[in-house]
């Protein structure tokens, strides 16, 4: 797994994920804070599968 996924994209899918997740804690008790994981671990691990499959990247070209 290679990353596709730049650090300020990073950084915002974090954020989302945790917002969206403590919404388990605050409100209503339901099952949507479950899709808060999705952005907080592609966020976490760097690498976005769907990015992945339609060969995106949003992390700049390393020079060679």
């Amino acid at each position: 797994m290679q990353k596709n996924i730049h650090n300020i994209e990073r950084a915002v899918r974090v954020g989302v994920g945790l917002i969206l997740v403590s919404l388990a804690f605050v409100g209503p008790a339901n099952l949507w804070f479950l899709l808060g994981l999705v952005p907080l671990v592609t966020g976490l691990i760097g690498w976005c599968p769907p990015y992945a499959m339609l060969g995106i990247s949003t992390c700049k070209m390393q020079k060679k």
